[in-house]
């Protein structure tokens, strides 16, 4: 048992708790936050660390996340991070809540502005009261650490952005650190008074740092939960299954559809679906399907991709750009789509406009050798079988006939002058 000499400080080294956010705020990041911060608090971390780079999110999730941030015993420092890393729309917001918030050089932050869920400016009372309220809440975040309020608001009503130094320049940000190191030391020592009722002095100089991971679970629906991976999951889900059941037994298109489909739909659990959008996209695999069923030359194809389209566009429902399907996704998919389906359509036309090659049919203009004479009647041999035979002219035994048609069990056949298409089967 290790023994203390007489004045042995016996403090603990600090310690700081780190976990990287690097995708959109929904859910997934949200429980992954609000988890790691409960770990910090139980762990008696001296700092957590968040190291942020977003392009936005769910306003919902960027309202808990703050929550969690503000009731957290641990002083929480959001760190934009690496170079080349950006905190816009609601990570602004989370950036605005850190006790100490700092950027990296060659970062920028900014572009609060609430829009439409096609990213257009929301019109009219509706749009005054969401800027509104986005503002306020902007403004007391950023007053509650000591910030500038005005400068705060104006990324939100103006949708004005700023580079790391700009952002210290005028106070939005404590600091600028090249990396995790750098951090730690120029905040060794800080002092924290913002929503404490004494000032908190931070040690971090030579801290052990902890680094918190999302479980697999977690970063499987981190990595799906974006929305154009998701609407490219549900697409290819979709058309797997169509390719399965126009080209029965093909097993593959149909088992790689099946889930890519659970995928999509675990993913969209938790982003904001509009069940419209999910509606004409299903009606848009309905309407490809039947084309290959019905002749509607094509216009149950052309419903389907409009279908498809609409839907995309109406897949999501949200204020941020960032929970939107890009429109360059929606038409490299749409693009894809009618590639698929004209090419199957193909294959459904080649086979039908083909000559039947089996059964009663297939033996139509097939050569046969006449077993015994005809005359008419007799006997030919084809396909491995015997069959009687009407013969429209005298034919001798062992002379190519060439058979014009089947009547029930017998065939209708006259004779040819070659000898050497002798289509035989033993």
């Amino acid at each position: 048992m290790a023994v203390l000499a007489l004045g042995q400080a016996s403090e603990k080294p600090p310690s700081v708790v780190r976990i990287t956010v690097d995708s959109i705020i929904h859910p997934v990041a949200l429980e992954f936050v609000s988890e790691s911060l409960d770990a910090a608090d139980r762990l008696g971390a001296d700092l957590f660390v968040i190291e942020l780079s977003t392009p936005g999110g769910l306003l919902t999730s960027t309202r808990e996340i703050v929550q969690a941030m503000l009731g957290a015993e641990t002083p929480v420092v959001v760190y934009v991070s690496p170079s080349g890393a950006h905190a816009a729309s609601a990570g602004f917001f989370l950036l605005m809540a850190a006790d100490v918030a700092a950027m990296a050089p060659g970062t920028n932050t900014g572009a609060a502005h609430p829009v439409g869920g096609q990213g257009e400016d929301v019109e009219g009372d509706l749009g005054e009261k969401v800027e509104q309220d986005a503002a306020a809440q902007i403004r007391s975040l950023a007053a509650r650490n000591g910030r500038d309020p005005d400068l705060a608001e104006s990324a939100v009503v103006e949708s004005k952005s700023f580079t790391a130094e700009e952002a210290l320049e005028n106070g939005l940000i404590d600091l600028i650190a090249v990396d995790m190191t750098d951090l730690l030391a120029k905040l060794d020592g800080r002092i924290l008074e913002a929503g404490r009722d004494e000032p908190l002095t931070l040690r971090t100089a030579e801290a052990e740092i902890r680094s918190l991971e999302m479980s697999p679970f977690q970063r499987l629906l981190s990595a799906i939960a974006h929305p154009n991976i998701a609407y490219i999951l549900m697409t290819l889900g979709g058309l797997g299954l169509y390719f399965e059941l126009s080209n029965p037994g093909a097993i593959l298109p149909g088992v790689v559809g099946a889930i890519c489909l659970i995928l999509a739909f675990f993913a969209l659990s938790v982003l904001p679906v509009n069940y419209a959008g999910i509606a004409l996209i299903l009606l848009a695999i309905i309407f490809f399907i039947a084309e290959i069923k019905v002749v509607s030359y094509g216009l149950l194809s052309v419903g389907g991709l409009i279908s498809l389209v609409l839907g995309s566009l109406m897949l999501f429902k949200s204020a941020d750009p960032a929970i939107r399907v890009s429109k360059d996704v929606i038409f490299a998919v749409t693009v894809f789509a009618a590639a698929v389906v004209a090419f199957l359509l193909w294959m459904v036309v080649r086979v039908h406009r083909s000559r039947i090659t089996t059964g009663a049919e297939g033996l139509v203009t097939k050569i046969a050798e006449a077993r015994t004479d005809l005359d008419p009647r007799g006997k030919v041999f084809v396909w491995g079988e015997i069959w009687n035979a009407f013969a429209e002219s005298p034919v001798a035994a062992g002379q190519m006939v060439e058979i014009t048609a089947v009547e029930g069990m017998t065939l209708r056949v006259k004779p040819t002058d070659t000898d050497t298409q002798t289509e035989r089967e033993s």
